[in-house]
């Protein structure tokens, strides 16, 4: 089975991908992921993808898209995947349906205000990159990691300036494409501001393996 997970930043598609590989036996595939190791690995296309980047621009949809066939022929893809945060535009949705055929797209949604309180809120060890939450999972002492004692840091990405950012290109960018995937009768939607057990049951029941 081929799957995409859709949802804004900090929606909990990384954790909701961790179930679904455990449960379906197969890979998840972040591009992200697959442009820092074909760059760290000097590939044709991670040579082309720096080559962008270092110019300052965007890496084209076109590398990013024979990226992901190229992981497509792995033989761990054998049996499908999942894609975490790809594809990000509707463009993109279109040359993934030249490639691949996908079974279903899982959007987890969750209210702005819930995102923003999730990612203003966290905090990182800056030293063993351990996470915590002020209100969820907050450390014994304020700003002090339980595992290292060094401080936590709240990451750049984290302020509330670039959280409302991110959620802005997600609404612009990445928001049609439910209804994209819901005109070819593929889109499934599930709430994700329960617990992590409760998101696993949601997803179990969406996938027909309760």
């Amino acid at each position: 089975m081929t799957l995409i997970l859709l949802g804004a930043p900090g929606a909990g598609k990384g954790t909701r991908a961790e179930y679904i590989m455990e449960a379906l036996s197969i890979p998840s595939i972040s591009t992200g992921n697959l442009l820092r190791e074909a760059v760290k690995n000097q590939t044709f296309l991670g040579l082309r993808a720096k080559d962008l980047m270092d110019a300052g621009k965007l890496v084209s949809d076109e590398v990013v898209v024979s990226m992901v066939k190229d992981r497509l022929m792995e033989p761990d893809c054998a049996n499908g995947c999942i894609f975490d945060g790809f594809p990000r535009t509707l463009h993109q949705a279109e040359e993934l349906d030249k490639i691949t055929n996908v079974d279903m797209v899982i959007s987890i949604e969750v209210p702005d205000e819930v995102i923003e309180e999730r990612m203003t809120g966290r905090r990182v060890c800056q030293s063993c990159g351990a996470t915590y939450h002020i209100s969820s999972a907050p450390p014994k002492i304020a700003d002090v990691c339980d595992k290292c004692g060094d401080a936590l840091i709240v990451r750049e990405d984290d302020s509330p300036e670039v959280v409302r950012q991110r959620l802005h290109t997600y609404h612009e960018q990445s928001e049609p494409l439910k209804g994209y995937y819901e005109a070819q009768g593929k889109l499934r939607m599930i709430v994700g501001t329960g617990t992590v057990e409760e998101g696993q049951k949601l997803i179990a029941k969406v996938l027909g393996i309760e």
